[in-house]
């Protein structure tokens, strides 16, 4: 299908071109090209043909050769030869190509159309209309070319943030397993290794510390407590999550680090004030699961921890001193294999990543490089979304030129039979022409950002005329060509229905405009004189307006129907988008639900009962007991973590 499109309307433009070179002959009763034209126009036809056979591919390399064979065929073939294939791949490139490069390929291709206009028509006054006629059809051209690129590359951003909700929703159950395998490890490595440690560390030293006991107990109590409301408020036990902890994060690791403290050494630490965002949200879990694991496999080193900011980012660094002796064997058989790995996927989540290794003095090293963003991670919200506002830096001054030129080119049409004396004696005025249709259409320019400003703008502007043709500034008979102008109030009517927000908000647009146009004609008409009949001017004037008034408003109520049908197929096109998206992430949001339900029943039998059980032996006194349940809860939570990370292994099925 795609090589039928690509090939098709080449073809088609190359028929079209032969048979145009034998019936234009006839029609216009001139000899049919010979066969020496007519063997330099088929080369010119077969080489633009396979040019534009390759267009979507290399648009640019298409326009060069086109334009060559638009002026081989000119010059070795026959003056009918129109090129058309050369429009086609202006087009394409403006399509395909950013506006820089669509602005030297119109530059390049208007050149070469003046310079040959130049060479056939030399110097008269024909020569300003085909110049300013083709630069005008180029310049559309490119405009059209790059509203095309803007749409498509709306739909493909459209269809990645859908792709991506796709992925999202196939893997939401496998990700929030994820999840949730990484915050348990991080609960059971920290809360219940620490009462281990704790509890074990009291037993040998009760008999010489027994002030110990009192705090291993209350540490006990203090954790369970602080486990069970975390692992609730994990998996959605707790309808009211108000409570989170809404503290600083610099407080918060701060605090963390005063609790590793009273387990060892004091942690040195260097950090900023203002910690904040998902950034520091893994520098906290990463600190927490690094001095775990210093904890565990280094008791009683120094360590230290110090995060600066860099560019942009935030560089956290862990550090530890080596090991002074064997690991305590309270702590032995405790890890669930996971801490390196967990630390890492925090880091992931954020766009940023960790190293960790030992260090040459035999210590422990854990650095991490996470992006500084003070706000959810990821495109901030609406950003690279369709919409009907898409930026067109080409397409809207090629509406203004076009609004200004296009009368001015039927005005210089007129002037076909003067001669250069007349035509010299009449430049200040067709400047003055020139100038008031450019300060007409200026306002299209922001027809998207503001229409009504624009159409008023363009309504204003258009009462400039009256009293420039009264004042003998602009010839009479080039004024009378300012109904041409008219164009670029059909473009501000049809810009208000796309852009103005609704019919029910909008709908005066055609109306006023079609009174304010109306009544500019006539007054011009007026002023120039021609308003001559049986009765007085103003009879006259309003006989001529009433019929001219019912007419163009018939011709801007259309066009501001054409506007409100472009709207309402974008918008339709967006809410559809809009839909499949919300569909998607609600889907992916039901996964990702399911799989919190599921791992909360494994939880409320392995893990959470064990921890209640834990917090009530605390509050007896009984350490012993206190001991044995968080190894029991440890060991549940580990092999908690090994069905995760089975039904992971599986694709998420269980």
């Amino acid at each position: 299908m795609e090589t039928i499109r690509n090939w098709l309307l080449p073809a088609l433009l190359a028929a079209g071109q032969l048979i145009w070179l034998w019936t234009g002959a006839e029609m216009a009763g001139e000899e049919v090209p010979g066969s020496a034209r007519l063997a330099a126009v088929l080369v010119a036809l077969a080489v633009e043909t396979v040019a534009l056979g390759h267009r979507r591919q290399a648009p640019v390399r298409a326009l060069a050769w086109t334009l060559g064979t638009l002026v081989f065929g000119q010059v070795a073939g026959d003056e009918n030869y129109f090129g058309l294939g050369t429009l086609v791949a202006l087009y394409s490139v403006a399509a395909r190509r950013p506006v820089p490069v669509t602005l030297r390929a119109v530059a390049a291709v208007v050149g070469v159309e003046w310079l040959m206009s130049l060479v056939r028509l030399g110097l008269r006054p024909t020569l300003a209309t085909e110049w300013a006629l083709g630069a005008l059809v180029y310049v559309a051209c490119a405009g059209l070319g790059e509203v095309r690129r803007q749409w498509v590359r709306g739909r493909s951003a459209a269809a990645r943030r859908l792709a991506g909700a796709e992925e999202t929703r196939r893997r939401a159950a496998e990700t929030e397993r994820r999840r949730l395998a990484r915050e348990l490890h991080d609960v059971s490595a920290h809360h219940l290794t620490s009462v281990v440690i704790t509890a074990d560390a009291a037993g040998r030293l009760g008999g010489t510390r027994p002030e110990l006991t009192a705090e291993a107990l209350a540490f006990a109590e203090r954790t369970g407590v602080e486990t069970l409301t975390t692992l609730r408020r994990l998996v959605g036990l707790m309808r009211d999550t108000d409570g989170a902890d809404a503290r600083p994060m610099t407080a918060r690791i701060e605090e963390l680090l005063a609790g590793f403290g009273r387990l060892g050494p004091p942690i040195e630490a260097d950090l900023p004030d203002d910690l904040a965002g998902p950034a520091a949200e893994a520098v906290h879990g990463i600190v927490r699961e690094a001095l775990t694991n210093a904890l565990r496999y280094a008791p009683g080193c120094a360590a230290h921890v110090e995060v600066r900011r860099a560019d942009g980012v935030l560089e956290l660094t862990v550090d530890n001193a080596p090991p002074r002796g064997a690991v305590t064997s309270g702590a032995g058989g405790l890890g669930s294999g996971r801490g390196l790995a967990g630390m890492r996927e925090r880091a992931a989540a954020v766009g940023g990543d960790l190293t960790a290794g030992p260090r040459p003095d035999g210590g422990w090293r854990v650095r991490a490089t996470l992006p500084d963003v003070t706000g959810p991670w990821g495109p901030p919200e609406g950003s690279d979304r369709p919409d009907l506002l898409r930026e067109q830096r080409l397409a809207d001054p090629a509406l203004v030129f076009a609004g200004a030129v296009l009368p001015l080119a039927f005005a210089l049409v007129v002037a076909e039979d003067w001669t250069p004396a007349s035509l010299r004696g009449a430049l200040p005025a067709l400047l003055v022409l020139a100038t008031l249709l450019t300060v007409h259409a200026l306002p299209l320019l922001w027809r998207r950002r503001a229409p009504w400003a624009a159409l008023l703008g363009v309504l204003a502007t258009s009462w400039l005329w009256p009293p420039a043709v009264a004042l003998g500034v602009v010839p009479g008979r080039v004024s009378e060509f300012f109904d041409a102008g008219a164009l670029t109030e059909l473009l501000a009517v049809y810009a208000i229905g796309v852009y103005g927000g609704g019919a029910d908000r909008t709908w005066p647009a055609w109306i006023v405009s079609a009174v304010s146009l109306s009544s500019v004609l006539v007054v011009t008409a007026a002023a120039e004189g021609n308003l001559t009949g049986a009765g007085s001017v103003r009879l006259t004037a309003v006989v001529v307006f009433v019929p001219l008034a019912v007419v163009t408003a018939g011709v801007f109520a259309a066009l501001w129907g054409a506007g409100l049908g472009m709207r309402r197929r974008r918008l339709r096109i967006l809410a559809l988008d809009d839909h499949a998206l919300s569909a998607s992430l609600w889907h992916a949001e039901r996964a990702a639900d399911a799989e919190r339900w599921r791992l909360a029943a494994k939880l409320r039998d392995a893990v959470l009962e064990r921890t209640t059980v834990l917090v009530e032996r605390a509050r007896q006194g009984r350490l012993d007991e206190v001991a044995a349940e968080a190894r029991a809860a440890l060991t549940a939570m580990r092999e908690l973590l090994h069905g995760l990370s089975a039904s992971e292994a599986r694709g998420g099925e269980e």
